[in-house]
């Protein structure tokens, strides 16, 4: 990896200006609003906060020479305060998002790429027609206008990119971006703010010719957008088209069919839409938001000199109190907060965040022990227990960031020993707490599947309906092969219990199960057992690991909440 010399806070966040004033391109746009059960399309939903969203191609100087080709979000505020969208300029990441528990905020979506593409909000509690899943995406110059109330904890949220066949593709190139919630609670704490609140957006990159980014062949926006034989173009029957791990714009290739099957990992660390660099900070203590956006990538954080690292807050916001962890596992769509505090540490000295050695999937003697897609998988992979060809394969030890104390100042801030207050969910209270619906992560016919089904949109089976209003429990079982990042759209979960794998050994510590969260991982041989509740809105909303090109190649479903009682 490649550093680019110290950047001070101002700079390492790309917030030199708000996107309330960029400039949007001009492209016409047909006036086709998405309607909605709120009243967003008729005008009777009032917002607090109103935002247009725009989807387009850009040219970004990541490095010295071309410019990189990447597609990009900008926003402007329409309606309300400008400080709710932070632009981060010079990168691939979309504007940093801020909105209030409570707020009514309407955002008018602007499709300005080549292909189909929605938002999707991940991590809020919203309308199923509100959370930007791929059945509501829009054509190329057309909109889609959301309309929804804040419900969700005072926490670090993000949205990104959906399309039926170009997830995977989309969010790669840029179309992702963090999405903050404040409440009163949380603001009643002593906690770091204004600039000692930082956020840090992990994604990896592998670099093509050029300063161009690299994907799979026929993808992003400097390839030709012309239908090829097999890239799902014309299907509905899965996001990578249908066809399953053979889907997309492979031709062939056998290095891209790996990727589908395992997932992509770069060999160059971005943090914040750019390539990794060193961060210049005070002797203070920081609110460090982290939000794992890689594809597939999942990271073992740990500081380089083994102090703890303290976890104030996850997915779903706060804690109860802090804990503290010898290294955090923080996989795909996962968010942690960390309370750092750095006024112990001299001027001048450096600290590294890390991502330490872990094995991700079973290794190779066991898998080839199998028969058909195994040995085929292991013939493919050239032994070893990594995954794929990157010069930093899943599971590889790297340096994240460095950080360099510039200096000291004063600091008044007290370590808080409590966080927040927010109810924990009992099994008995469940209505399934001895029987609970049970998804296990299937592979066959080069697919990934729950229970043996890949995703096809609208299909709903029989245990994939739940009544509004319930609390259940669900077990996910992964298959004795790789990890997973299983991730339910609309609503937050509790972890109830985890049964564990020799494949866990070594990440087991550092799972931070004490909070809401809306992604969890799932090592090989494991079982995990959540407790959710479903409330307040009825509709279709999506299960899925969220390591992009597994769902792309089958692993996402559609679960559906009914008002009615469940059939029998």
């Amino acid at each position: 990896m490649k550093r680019s010399g110290h950047f001070g806070r101002r700079d390492f966040l790309g917030a030199s200006g708000l996107a309330a004033a960029s400039l949007m391109t001009g492209l016409p746009l047909a006036q086709t609003w998405a309607k909605s059960s709120h009243g967003s399309a008729d005008g009777t939903f009032e917002p607090d906060l109103a935002l247009e969203l725009t989807a387009h191609p850009q040219n970004v100087g990541l490095r010295p020479g071309s410019a990189t080709a990447a597609w990009s979000y900008d926003a402007r505020v329409l309606k309300g305060d400008a400080a709710s969208v932070r632009a981060h300029p010079g990168s691939t990441l979309g504007p940093t998002l801020y909105m209030r528990r409570g707020q009514n905020v309407r955002i008018d979506f602007v499709n300005e790429l080549d292909q189909p593409s929605i938002v999707n909000w991940h991590g809020l509690h919203v309308p199923a027609d509100m959370m930007g899943l791929p059945r509501y995406e829009v054509a190329p110059g057309k909109r889609y206008r959301y309309a929804f109330q804040v419900n969700d904890r005072a926490g670090t949220y993000w949205y990104h990119a959906m399309a039926a066949g170009h997830t995977p593709e989309q969010v790669y190139f840029g179309l992702a971006g963090l999405l903050i919630v404040s409440d009163d609670e949380e603001a009643a704490l002593p906690l770091p703010r204004g600039e000692y609140d930082i956020p840090i957006v992990l994604q990896d990159r592998t670099w093509g010719q050029d300063n161009q980014l690299h994907y799979l062949p026929g993808t992003g926006p400097v390839a030709s957008r012309k239908p090829q034989a097999g890239d799902g173009s014309t299907s509905r029957g899965g996001m990578m088209g249908g066809h399953g791990m053979m889907g997309g714009t492979m031709s062939g290739d056998m290095g891209s069919m790996m990727t589908r099957m395992m997932g992509f990992f770069g060999d160059s660390i971005f943090v914040n839409g750019r390539p990794a660099q060193s961060l210049e900070l005070t002797a203070h203590a920081y609110r460090l938001r982290i939000l794992n956006a890689s594809n597939a990538r999942t990271y073992k954080l740990a500081w380089k000199d083994s102090r703890p690292l303290t976890v104030i807050a996850t997915d779903g916001g706060l804690l109860r109190e802090p804990v503290h962890k010898p290294y955090v596992m923080l996989t795909p769509g996962q968010r942690v907060e960390l309370w750092a505090d750095f006024n112990g540490d001299a001027v001048g000295s450096d600290l590294t965040l890390m991502s330490e050695s872990f094995s991700s999937m079973m290794n190779m003697g066991d898998m080839m022990s199998g028969s058909g897609l195994m040995g085929m998988m292991g013939g493919m992979m050239g032994g070893g227990d990594r995954m794929g060809t990157s010069s930093l394969p899943d599971g590889a030890a790297f340096p994240i960031l460095t950080i360099r104390i510039a200096h000291k100042v004063g600091n008044d801030l007290r370590f808080p020993t409590h966080l927040s207050t927010f109810e924990r969910l009992r099994a008995q209270d469940a209505a399934n707490p001895h029987n609970p619906r049970s998804f296990r992560v299937t592979m066959g016919h080069m697919q990934w599947g729950f229970n043996g089904r890949s995703f096809k949109m609208g299909a709903v089976a029989s245990d994939e309906i739940v009544r509004l209003g319930t609390t259940e429990v669900w077990e996910f079982i992964n298959s004795p092969m790789m990890a997973h990042a299983i991730h339910l759209h609309g609503l937050q979960f509790q972890v109830l219990e985890r049964t564990g794998s020799p494949r866990s050994a070594g990440v087991a510590d550092g799972y931070v199960d004490e909070g809401w969260l809306d992604t969890v991982l799932v090592m090989p041989g494991e079982r995990v057992k959540l407790i959710m509740r479903f409330a307040d809105f009825t509709g279709l909303y999506a299960y899925q690991c969220h390591m992009l090109e597994h769902a792309a190649a089958g692993l996402m479903r559609d679960y559906e909440v009914k008002a009615s009682h469940l059939s029998t």
